[in-house]
């Protein structure tokens, strides 16, 4: 029988009705993936929010219904909505298409003339990205015009079309049609396009 953390009588009669209401929700399943993503024990979890390793434990077995407050204790920790805990898995978009008349351009710069490219994202569409893909445009731009970057995670390019050059660190490197480069995106980056015909790339990333 699941228990509840919560005084209610009405509900103490009717477990099979509550067990079966939340039972699409998956709540248990995403309480445990909260915390196994952060790499965080019970007793940790425990710590943060306040409530006792012994109860999480019953949460994450599905062996207690949890309460609003407590729910948003544990939203709190790990910065998720409470409709977080509600949205029906089945009706996720885990298959996400992105057509091409949906799509918008926009320049990798807040100034549109400094932008070395305009991107175009590749699954907008998708919930709960873990990666991030772009159709890339580049420009053909004076050396001394290209910003480079850096973002945490890895990085994922194929050239489409044109020719490119990417420096990483205080490499260059020139890519033409058909070519492929994966790196470590936390190194400066930068890129432009080494003739004035098209450029054109798929850019898949990680991390942020």
């Amino acid at each position: 029988m699941i228990l509840k953390d919560t005084k209610s009588a009405r509900e103490q009669q009717k477990p099979d009705v509550i067990e079966e209401a939340i039972r699409p929700y998956a709540i248990a399943e995403k309480l445990r993936s909260l915390r196994l993503r952060k790499s965080m024990g019970l007793a940790q979890l425990a710590a943060h929010t306040g409530l006792s390793a012994a109860m999480l434990s019953k949460l994450e077995n599905a062996r207690l219904v949890p309460t609003l407050p407590t729910l948003v204790r544990i939203a709190t920790v790990f910065n998720v909505g409470l409709d977080y805990f509600f949205t029906d898995p089945r009706k996720r978009h885990v298959v996400a298409i992105s057509r091409k008349d949906e799509r918008i351009k926009f320049p990798a710069d807040a100034k549109p003339r400094d932008a070395a490219y305009d991107f175009e994202s590749l699954n907008f569409r998708a919930t709960e990205r873990k990666l991030h893909a772009f159709l890339a445009h580049f420009h053909h731009l004076p050396p001394a015009r290209i910003a480079p970057h850096y973002h945490t995670g890895v990085e994922f390019l194929y050239v489409m079309d044109g020719d490119l050059e990417i420096s990483i660190g205080v490499e260059v490197y020139r890519l033409s049609k058909g070519d492929a480069i994966y790196f470590d995106s936390i190194q400066k980056h930068a890129y432009r396009s080494s003739g004035p015909g098209r450029c054109a790339a798929i850019v898949v990333t990680t991390g942020t």
